[in-house]
């Protein structure tokens, strides 16, 4: 059982060596693995400052995005992985670390699983510093998603899940070019009845720098996603018929 931790990074050279230096207790617990951060043609020398840890620690490598956004950056990451398993993790450490060596486990565990989703909104989860009226959002927003997909799923736009490669692979053309691609991977694994499993993870926030994550840019571009995905879900519909 292998990894690829697939980090896109847009302007975080000061955060990018706070966050590799957490991942060496990942990297310890986990021998077959490989940290690929995808820097989104930054302009604060993110790559530059990469390029240099990754000299110094072989199981990271560098790449730069051919197209600027995140979904780009996501397929660049999946190309370029070798492992079995792909882990997306944001740069800003606002998720827990420790619950990547969790989906790790799930999966050696249930090896049939295409996937392993972590919710931050279950009674084992803990949040912190999640501001109010993103809360808020965030909540109708993934309800009325889980609603009209008829999902037992209740966190799709958090970025941190776990994918088999070979499942990614199927998903493609990776169509988001923004946040929204956080959205299209979990649904399609959804819709087209993919194995997945739900587990608890944490929330912390980040601690340094600013969110990328602008909910006035971005709302359109997840509806957008939704109505795409719901599209998909019909047309697969019609011909089981």
């Amino acid at each position: 059982m292998s990894l690829s931790i697939i980090i896109p990074a847009y302007n975080e050279s000061d955060q990018v060596e706070l966050t590799t230096k957490k991942l060496k207790s990942i990297i310890k617990k986990i021998s077959n693995i490989e940290i690929i951060f995808i820097d989104d043609l930054s302009t604060d020398g993110t790559y530059f400052k990469l390029k240099k840890i990754s000299n110094k620690f072989k199981k990271i490598k560098v790449y730069r995005n051919k197209k600027k956004g995140l979904g780009p950056a996501i397929e660049c990451g999946i190309l370029k992985s070798s492992k079995e398993n792909i882990c997306i993790f944001m740069c800003d450490l606002s998720d827990d670390i420790k619950d990547i060596y969790e989906y790790y486990k799930c999966i050696q565990k249930n090896p049939k699983l295409d996937a392993v989703f972590g919710t931050r909104f279950s009674k084992e989860s803990k949040i912190v510093n999640y501001p109010y009226f993103k809360l808020i959002l965030n909540r109708f927003a993934n309800n009325l998603i889980r609603i009209l997909f008829l999902s037992d799923y209740n966190d799709y736009t958090n970025a941190f899940k776990l994918y088999k490669k070979k499942t990614l692979l199927k998903l493609f053309p990776i169509v988001s070019e923004n946040f929204n691609v956080f959205l299209e991977l979990p649904l399609k694994i959804i819709i087209r009845n993919y194995n997945y499993k739900i587990i608890p993870i944490n929330w912390f926030g980040r601690k340094t720098g600013n969110s990328k994550f602008k909910i006035k840019e971005i709302g359109s571009m997840y509806i957008f996603t939704m109505f795409y995905c719901l599209l998909e879900k019909t047309l697969l519909k019609k011909r089981k018929k």
